[in-house]
């Protein structure tokens, strides 16, 4: 039996930065950004949570985990507040800096914590 996606699913929005050999201080530039601006900026548009995940691969990788309620918060922070951040975040760190950036967008479908089981 396959679960089917729920319309007021709470949406999982994952952007990935990963950083060129050699790119190691723009990633603490980058960081501290995150950390003293971007993220609260996020949240003020409509995102519930945010959390940032240094990956353990090479190239330095992190991902940045946003939730959202429900779809339509979601597609309001894409239409109305992401193309500013974007832009903002592009022109503090130019991909020409040794960034690359990939999004992905997900439902969240069965949650499980420890005390749950």
């Amino acid at each position: 039996m396959s679960e089917q996606p729920r319309s007021g699913a709470t949406i999982l929005y994952v952007v990935r930065c990963t950083f060129s050999a050699g790119a190691e201080p723009v990633a603490d530039r980058w960081l501290s950004w995150l950390r003293e601006r971007h993220l609260a900026e996020v949240l003020a548009a409509g995102a519930l949570s945010a959390e940032v995940l240094r990956m353990q691969e090479t190239p330095t990788t992190y991902e940045i985990h946003y939730r959202f309620a429900h779809e339509k918060d979601f597609e309001r922070y894409e239409q109305l507040e992401a193309p500013k951040l974007r832009a903002e975040g592009l022109a503090r760190f130019p991909l020409a800096l040794g960034l690359q950036y990939e999004r992905r967008v997900g439902q969240r479908l069965i949650g499980l914590n420890s005390s749950e089981r």
